[in-house]
């Protein structure tokens, strides 16, 4: 199969198109013939070496955890799945080596939903990650339809989905980003704030008596968070640890496929959207890799997978 690999770390320019034999289908896993597969930052940042104390690696390795495909074969024992299911995975493993830029992935059952019907293979493939993100984040909160919840970085992948997820648990939900970015806010359920300096007063003002729920999506806010929070509010980071030690979360996402299976159906029954910035051939991933590392994009850069 062909697949985009990398045989030591590295900037985009280490990876390559070649071929590598068709993974194997154990017990309890299925083969998912890829349609298309998301960029994240996660995945240039695990081939530039930066978690290396945190993840094995096996070289030539394949980037990439986001998927969306079809069933191909399923192994022993995966009454999950059958054949030519239409499908979606957060595919993080234990170890770096056969990731999503390729023509197949095998996964465990447990890290596979199906794909929502609503949305098309480049949608369905940048859910995963950045909608499993959003939607621990918003469950964790607990988040109630009597809350106010502001979230940093809402016209990100993440900040997106998450104002989308708390909005359809009939949350009040306010949301930052630049000026050019309001009425996209305003489009999926936030009312926009502009970020900088002045933040902590303008939320205030929206809300003399603070926020309940505090989501953060980029870091370096936390003083904001706790002069907007109410005294008994909720929050959490996936970027700032030191939330830890003000009664906050530090949270890191679990690829759970019951999670993603919840999600992928609330997309379905709350027409959930999510924005596709550009899409690559699988033989151009490198500079699908340079354009998310820019980080200027907004909404998912998609890999699209032709098959033979």
């Amino acid at each position: 199969m062909q697949a985009i690999t990398y045989s030591q770390y590295g900037s985009p320019d280490v990876l390559e198109l070649t071929e590598q034999p068709r993974p194997k289908v154990g017990p309890g896993m299925v083969l998912i013939r890829v349609k298309a597969a998301a960029v994240n930052p996660v995945d240039w940042k695990v081939m530039a070496g930066y978690l290396d104390t945190m993840l094995d690696i096996s070289f030539p390795a394949t980037p990439g955890w986001d998927v969306a495909g079809v069933v191909e074969a399923v192994g022993v024992d995966s009454p999950q799945f059958a054949v030519g299911d239409e499908v979606i995975s957060n595919g993080r493993k234990d170890f770096v080596q056969g990731g999503s830029f390729a023509q197949f992935m095998a996964l465990p059952e447990r890290l596979v939903a199906r794909k929502p019907a609503s949305l098309n293979w480049e949608q369905s493939a940048g859910l995963p990650l950045a909608g499993l993100t959003a939607f621990q984040v918003i469950d964790r909160l607990g988040v109630l339809p009597t809350d106010t919840v502001l979230i940093h970085g809402g016209a990100g992948g993440v900040g997106s989905l998450a104002i989308q997820i708390a909005a359809a648990r009939g949350a009040r939900v306010l949301a930052t980003a630049s000026a050019g970015n309001h009425d996209y806010l305003r489009s999926l359920g936030a009312e926009p704030i502009e970020y900088g300096e002045g933040l902590t007063d303008r939320v205030r003002a929206l809300v003399p008596d603070g926020v309940e729920v505090v989501a953060d999506f980029v870091g370096g806010v936390l003083p904001v968070t706790l002069a907007v929070l109410t005294a008994d509010g909720r929050h959490a980071s996936v970027a700032d640890a030191e939330v830890e030690e003000h009664g906050g979360t530090w949270m890191w996402v679990d690829p759970d496929g019951s999670d993603l299976q919840r999600l992928a159906d609330l997309v379905d029954e709350r027409g959930l959207t999510l924005e596709v910035a550009r899409v690559f051939p699988l033989a151009e991933a490198a500079d699908a890799f340079r354009l998310n590392m820019l980080g200027h994009t907004r909404g998912k850069i998609i890999v699209r997978v032709d098959q033979p």
